[in-house]
């Protein structure tokens, strides 16, 4: 590979592969990306459009789950190498949320961390456990030599900055201080939040609800993150978010939420400029809305 060519990783809840589909080929076809994780499939495994995907240059590795959950790793040009299916940590547990595959180079973790409403309760507790359990196994990558990302639908709004009404999702599970706290222990292993590292303090929403126009008001969440290990994050290069898509008739609430990356480690010079982030820009403030809002689907 040259030196100078990039790869774009994204990730991107479709809310209903079935459904979406036609928006995931379209997006594929106009932006390209060469990694992509997808949640939310809500589909069994046989129901996975892999033939589909496939014509469209992807390969696809997949694990599925009739009516929720179920993520997905694509591959633009070859088959992901999957490495693990499953969070470790409880053997119990059998619901689709992680997989895991090298491709183009990079392991690559596609995850969909429980939504926990309501708040207190049996789900928030299962979405502290899944934490606890993602935060051992994120352990053994952040410190590979290899370049590493964890990226999905962490159903986690890390800052007030990531919301727009902090005080609307007092009561959601996804703004709990023991979940932002979670977060920030795992980030805490060594791991970069590349949005945040991109765009300080302005970064883009990643999700906007059905509700009172939205989207196209731009009141949305920041919920969608891809996390780089040390050997990844000097790679980093641009990030953002493709809101066209959930601007579309019938689309997911998430947008698909990217980064691109140089496709070989920086030489040392270029390292300290890679790690630089941009400028942030002021986000025009929402007005406050008191009114309550419904979460993201479990």
């Amino acid at each position: 590979m040259a030196r100078d060519r990039t790869l774009k990783l994204a990730t991107f809840n479709v809310n209903g592969i079935g459904t979406r589909l036609p928006q995931l080929l379209a997006w594929l076809a106009k932006e390209a990306p060469d990694v992509v994780a997808l949640q939310e499939l809500k589909a069994a495994d046989d129901a996975f459009p892999a033939a589909a995907l496939e014509e469209a240059g992807y390969g696809a590795l997949w694990q599925g789950q009739r009516s929720w959950n179920g993520v997905a790793l694509l591959g633009r040009g070859v088959l992901p190498l999957e490495s693990r299916r499953g969070l470790p940590g409880d053997p119990t547990d059998r619901q689709s949320r992680y997989l895991e595959a090298a491709v183009h180079g990079i392991v690559v973790a596609a995850l969909y961390l429980p939504n926990g409403n309501p708040q207190p309760g049996p789900k928030f507790d299962y979405k502290l456990r899944w934490m606890q359990r993602l935060a051992r196994h994120a352990s053994g990558l952040v410190d590979l030599p290899h370049p590493v990302v964890l990226m999905g639908d962490y159903n986690v709004i890390p800052t007030d900055g990531d919301v727009y009404d902090p005080w609307a999702w007092r009561k959601d599970a996804l703004i709990q201080p023991e979940v932002r706290e979670a977060y920030a222990q795992l980030l805490a292993q060594g791991w970069t939040d590349a949005l945040h590292a991109h765009f300080g303090e302005a970064a883009p929403y990643t999700f906007w609800d059905y509700f009172r126009r939205h989207a196209e008001r731009d009141r949305g969440l920041r919920i969608d993150h891809l996390l780089l290990n040390p050997a990844l994050a000097p790679r980093l290069v641009d990030a953002g978010v493709d809101r066209w898509v959930r601007l579309q008739d019938k689309a997911s609430d998430h947008a698909p939420t990217w980064i691109r990356i140089t496709a070989t480690a920086p030489a040392p010079r270029a390292r300290k400029a890679a790690r630089s982030t941009a400028p942030a820009k002021p986000r025009t403030a929402s007005p406050a809305r008191r009114a309550p809002r419904r979460a993201p689907a479990d």
